[in-house]
């Protein structure tokens, strides 16, 4: 988790994170410079959690695409998703307006810009280190009550105490629904809301956008289109109650659902 009062704290503190959620304790507990940590990173660890992040590595794509590839296959006009994604971020901030928020797939910080000062803690999630680094280093000092934990949402219990407000945009592709919901209903308080943004599919469209960012195409064997009554079905079994739901289609022809949930 990082919860910190300067950057480079913020930095010390996920390197710290990614060996404890582990299980393994680190060899040294060295502050390095933001700039310092993606090259420094496997080099602070000891030698088991070496094996055991390569093994994951392995297992999940997400670890291996670099932010700034994943931001401009989002930004190509032909994709034209990450614009839309902010959009209903800053739409579910105005309508449930909540004092604490927590972005599930965090990234880059897309869309963090629209949130309001009243808003006073902000939680960011990502599976993958170098993104959350990245986003401290963007945002740490300019959005108030910011933090960070680097987890699996599927498989991790997520350590941050309950939230207003929950967005999860186009994740539940990617991981196993029943664990997913299970731990977000954990992070969720009671008349607090999980808002879902889910691709649907198209007959003229592969689920992935061909891109000229060959990493992108690490994601096909993982990606699944998750229908949005399923994803609602298993909502309900763990507290969540669908409030909403509205179609979005965007300039590539691709369609996608928001639905809003309550935390009963």
């Amino acid at each position: 988790m990082i919860k910190a009062s300067s950057l480079q704290e913020a930095f010390s503190v996920i390197e710290l994170r990614n060996v404890e959620r582990e299980g393994f304790e680190p060899e040294e507990r060295v502050r390095k410079r933001p700039e310092a940590v993606s090259r420094e990173r496997e080099a602070a660890l000891p030698r088991r959690f070496i094996q055991q992040q390569s093994y994951n590595r392995m297992q999940n794509p997400w670890l291996n695409i670099p932010l700034s590839e994943y931001e401009s296959h989002m930004a190509l006009p032909r994709v034209d998703q990450a614009a839309m994604t902010a959009t209903e971020f800053a739409s579910a901030l105005s309508l449930f307006t909540p004092e604490s928020v927590a972005v599930i797939g965090c990234a880059g910080g897309n869309g963090f810009d629209a949130i309001p000062a009243s808003t006073l803690r902000v939680v960011g999630v990502d599976i993958n280190p170098d993104y959350v680094s990245l986003t401290a280093e963007r945002y740490m000092g300019r959005i108030s009550g910011l933090e960070f934990h680097v987890a699996d949402i599927q498989s991790d219990v997520l350590p941050f105490t309950p939230v207003d407000l929950i967005y999860a945009s186009l994740v539940f592709e990617y991981v196993a629904l029943a664990e997913s919901l299970e731990n977000l209903a954990r992070v969720c308080r009671p008349g607090g809301h999980l808002v879902t943004l889910l691709q649907l599919p198209s007959a003229t469209m592969g689920a992935l956008t061909p891109s000229p960012y060959g990493s992108i195409q690490l994601l096909t064997p993982l990606m699944r289109l998750v229908p949005p009554s399923e994803l609602a079905s298993l909502a309900e079994s763990v507290g969540f109650q669908l409030e909403s739901s509205k179609t979005v289609t965007i300039k590539s022809g691709k369609s996608f659902v928001i639905q809003a949930y309550c935390r009963l």
